[in-house]
């Protein structure tokens, strides 16, 4: 290890066995350095993601992955929840977020890993959206959509966002010990969330350019009734910001549990 920090990577993984182990062939000698430990937190898939991450685990040992399947279909939000309690129980400093369906790339961390960014931030948020990015089949219709989110977004908080949730995110656990987040929605608006939380909690942000990329993943976006569902968010937040301190889920839970299936130590 070339870093005192502890670093965790969560990556979510939903019905994404075709991805999973490009994604996990991503995580070369370079990236390891940084990494204390990989978790793979499996959202109850219904195909064969689980038997892929152990083919993969048995293929390499020495990549120190644990796969974590949660108790129950938590959603998006959800797994997040269940990765950032596993980092506080665990004593790690910061977790990184990539998602497994290989949409995004590790390496596009590079910069703010090697030269330790991440140390002046409370979160750094890959962005889509803003100059050196890249995108790869990704629709004008869907781009032009998020732009228009991102300026509404950044009125209402009066800074400049560049994305409203990518799949490559970094967060350091001492902004998460409040569990500020445990009553956002367990689905895919729980990012659009943690944007108005930051500015609520005043967290520090960095935004950083990333290559995104669609192939043959599959979209869990509904896109109309998902957008509907983020101009209220947003407008509520508007309104009154202690709007984000309101139940927001549609099952409330005590506890976003996950099990442990398999480890390589």
């Amino acid at each position: 290890m070339n870093t005192k920090d502890k670093i965790l990577l969560f990556i979510p993984g939903y019905n994404c066995e075709k991805q999973i182990v490009r994604v996990l062939e991503q995580l070369d000698e370079g990236i390891l350095n940084f990494l204390s430990q990989i978790i793979v937190v499996n959202n109850r898939s219904t195909d064969k993601t689980e038997q892929a991450v152990l083919q993969f685990m048995q293929d390499h040992p020495q990549v120190p992955i644990a796969l974590l399947r949660n108790q129950d279909n938590y959603g998006l939000g959800g797994s997040h929840k269940t990765a950032f309690q596993y980092a506080m129980d665990h004593g790690y400093d910061y977790v990184i977020v990539l998602h497994g369906d290989d949409q995004g790339d590790i390496h596009d961390m590079d910069r703010v890993l090697k030269k330790k960014l991440y140390r002046k931030y409370d979160c750094c948020l890959g962005s889509r959206f803003m100059r050196g990015s890249r995108l790869k089949g990704y629709s004008l219709f869907r781009t032009f959509g998020n732009i228009v989110y991102n300026f509404l977004f950044s009125a209402v908080v009066r800074n400049r966002i560049f994305d409203l949730g990518s799949g490559l995110n970094m967060y350091s656990v001492s902004m998460l010990r409040n569990h500020f987040y445990e009553k956002f929605p367990d689905k895919l608006t729980f990012n659009y969330c943690m944007i108005l939380a930051s500015h609520y909690y005043r967290h520090r942000i960095m935004f950083f350019p990333i290559t995104w990329r669609e192939e043959d993943q599959v979209s869990n976006v509904k896109m109309a009734s998902q957008a509907v569902s983020v101009l209220k968010m947003l407008a509520a937040y508007g309104r009154n910001h202690e709007f984000i301190k309101t139940e927001l889920r549609e099952i409330p839970r005590n506890a976003y549990l996950a099990d442990v299936i398999q480890e390589n130590k």
